[in-house]
């Protein structure tokens, strides 16, 4: 069931399984080619090379992926992160801060939703290209912006991995486990889709088109009147008796 009403969120988003959304963000995103050369020249940017090709062809790609021309990278597998979208409010993202986080912040804390952080995180990845398999600390508000992918989960993750083991990484792989496919949630999503992916469930995403493009608005410590969902429970408390690695490992993964 797609949520379309401030109230359907609210009951929804503290436990699994994932579900669609339908917000009316008033944005145009510039070409996502236009994104991939400026991003690939980035300091911050994050990318792999993936393909059956041999090992020495995906580290030349590798080497030249920020100066090659892009017309030639764009037929390449790989996939892309930026996490640290707001250097770019004044050019390529210009208008993003206004039209769409402010709005975004502003429903949420009117129906008494806080957080600790709440950032944009941008994906580009081409045909045949697939995420690692890993669960994220944060909620995400995932935006399909171009091209088709397909975000899969489980509706029960308790089952295929609680949030106790979650908090310490132990999903971390290039590839799913071998699991039931009737246990499996896959949701295709195509340009202006969107979806909730609860925090510390495993999931991981295939690329369907030639170039697909997607920002994840990312919440951290999200809360609604006091409560936070259930599997962040497990979280704060694995926090509260390590607080030294409290939001240090919140956003990156280290197997992007």
């Amino acid at each position: 069931m797609t949520i379309t009403t401030p109230d359907d969120f609210t009951q929804r988003w503290r436990q699994p399984p994932n579900f669609p959304l339908d917000l009316l963000f008033d944005y145009l995103f510039l070409p996502p080619v236009d994104f991939l050369d400026h991003l690939r020249r980035d300091e911050e940017v994050r990318f792999a090379v993936l393909g059956d090709d041999d090992w020495q062809v995906r580290m030349d790609r590798t080497a030249a992926f920020r100066t090659a021309p892009i017309e030639e990278v764009v037929t390449w597998p790989f996939r892309l992160v930026h996490f640290n979208l707001s250097r770019f409010y004044g050019d390529l993202l210009d208008g993003f801060q206004e039209e769409v986080m402010v709005p975004w912040r502003t429903h949420l804390s009117a129906r008494g939703f806080t957080w600790q952080r709440l950032a944009p995180i941008l994906f580009l990845s081409t045909e045949g290209a697939s995420s690692t398999y890993h669960n994220d600390n944060s909620h995400g508000l995932v935006w399909q912006v171009h091209g088709t992918k397909t975000f899969h989960s489980y509706l029960d993750p308790d089952k295929h991995l609680p949030a106790d083991a979650a908090v310490i990484g132990k999903t971390t792989g290039e590839d799913p486990p071998e699991h039931d496919r009737a246990d499996r949630q896959s949701l295709t999503m195509r340009p202006g889709d969107q979806l909730w992916s609860h925090a510390l469930t495993p999931h991981w995403v295939t690329t369907e088109s030639a170039l697909t493009m997607s920002v994840t608005l990312s919440h951290g410590g999200l809360c609604h009147q006091g409560r936070f969902s259930e599997r962040e429970l497990a979280l704060r408390s694995y926090w509260d008796k390590n607080p030294g690695e409290a939001w240090t490992h919140d956003l990156r993964h280290v197997r992007y």
